[in-house]
């Protein structure tokens, strides 16, 4: 275990709950608490979807939106404690979301979906060079 991890504040969600405001907004992400008042301002999609979340355990809706590698390395400067055991949710840090990989198999459908058509009319084509066309 590492010493940040085992210097690291515990906290109550109901403490977090306290903190939902511009002046003061605290939220829980995969039982981790952070102070993300200083980040208001900076979060791309704005603040108001910040102070949605203010004083709550946000972690489905952090997950959704499939942050960047980049988004939760920045988490790690905001990171004031983590929740007490009896509060925690215990839930999965599922990593950024993969774009590339989800919508591949999307790509192979739409693929497949010109490709049979194509193969189609290029037989009937022939079929008809054939049989009908007279030289």
């Amino acid at each position: 275990m590492s010493d940040k991890a085992e210097d690291s504040k515990k906290f109550a969600l109901k403490d977090v709950e306290k903190h939902t405001d511009k002046k003061s907004c605290w939220l829980v992400i995969h039982d981790n608490v952070y102070d993300v008042t200083k980040f208001l301002e900076e979060h791309p999609g704005g603040e108001e979807v910040l102070l949605e979340q203010a004083g709550k355990d946000a972690t489905e809706h952090f997950e959704d939106v499939g942050h960047s590698t980049d988004a939760r390395t920045m988490m790690k400067d905001y990171l004031i404690g983590e929740l007490n055991d009896e509060d925690k949710a215990h839930t999965k840090d599922q990593g950024p979301k993969k774009w590339g990989e989800d919508s591949s198999s999307e790509n192979q459908s739409s693929w497949k979906t010109w490709l049979v058509p194509m193969a189609l009319a290029l037989t009937a084509s022939l079929i008809f060079r054939f049989f009908f066309i007279k030289n």
